[in-house]
């Protein structure tokens, strides 16, 4: 996910010129931040809290963005952020449809229409996120952008809170070399590839007007020969049901059965990781969930 932070314009007196709804902005923004707990966005309550909601430096790290760009927005010395940002923010405050369009209003931004790919997170899809935290569990757009997780998809892939951008792409780690815990065959490679192909090649069907997904299209052209010879190919594939191990460097290898499941009237994909109940890896999940992303000594 792009969160390029932009410089505000300067008005007289270089003073930051005012949005249009003035400080409503950073208003906003501190209102919808104050009502979220941490507990609710998977976050421990530790230290002395002066409010119930989130801190900044919280907001900051689920949006992606930097405590001090956070911070001049809600003073109003920041008032045109990008609608990579807006995007961001809304995700990470959990915003509904509604919140989400004032929020784009507020920052003088139009709200994304049909022609981009949305990562917007329905309320009951990210109650499912909540209320299944048991399983490994990942949402991605419709560009394999990774949009949300939830603690134990952490525990089990890697912590990815400290990753900007490109790095959060399914496609650009891929095709880039940078393939993390998952082991997989020559075969399954193939099968995996050719879906992620495919389906980026359906997106910029879909979104024409997404220049996100179009410069990533360019450079993974550029940068991967393999993605550009399959590109060309016209290769069809679609992501199905698999068998994957992945390499966890505290519990060892465990073999988890894979699914990705479309979200209805929002083009999310939905990976999730479970195991066969009484497994070894079903143990070894169990395991996940008490140690967390902590290492073992």
């Amino acid at each position: 996910m792009s969160t390029s932070e932009e410089t505000p314009p300067r008005g007289a007196a270089g003073k930051p010129a005012e949005g249009p709804g003035g400080n409503d902005l950073g208003k906003a923004l501190h209102g919808w931040r104050d009502r979220l707990s941490p507990a609710t966005v998977g976050l421990p309550a530790g230290g002395v809290r002066r409010a119930a909601g989130l801190r900044r430096e919280e907001l900051a790290q689920l949006a992606a963005l930097s405590v001090d760009y956070i911070t001049r927005l809600e003073q109003g010395r920041a008032t045109s952020p990008s609608p990579q940002v807006l995007a961001s923010l809304a995700r990470a405050l959990r915003l509904t449809t509604d919140e989400r369009t004032y929020l784009y209003l507020l920052a003088g931004q139009p709200d994304p229409g049909p022609g981009h790919v949305p990562a917007h997170i329905p309320p009951g899809l990210r109650r499912l996120l909540d209320q299944l935290n048991g399983a490994p569990l990942s949402v991605h757009d419709a560009a394999w952008n990774l949009v949300e997780w939830n603690p134990s998809w952490a525990a089990l892939l890697g912590d990815p809170s400290g990753l900007r951008g490109r790095e959060r792409n399914i496609a650009w780690r891929h095709f880039t070399g940078r393939h993390g815990r998952i082991r997989l065959t020559s075969e399954q490679r193939a099968a995996f590839e050719a879906a992620v192909v495919a389906a980026l090649r359906a997106a910029t069907a879909r979104y024409p007007a997404d220049l996100g997904l179009r410069s990533l299209v360019k450079e993974l052209r550029e940068v991967s020969t393999v993605f550009a010879e399959l590109w060309e190919s016209g290769i069809v594939g679609t992501h199905e049901s698999a068998t994957k191990t992945i390499d966890h460097p505290e519990v060892g290898a465990l073999t988890l059965d894979c699914d990705v499941l479309v979200a209805g009237g929002s083009d999310l994909r939905v990976v999730a990781y479970t195991a066969a109940p009484g497994s070894e890896a079903a143990d070894r999940l169990a395991l996940l969930d008490v140690i967390g992303t902590q290492a073992m000594t």
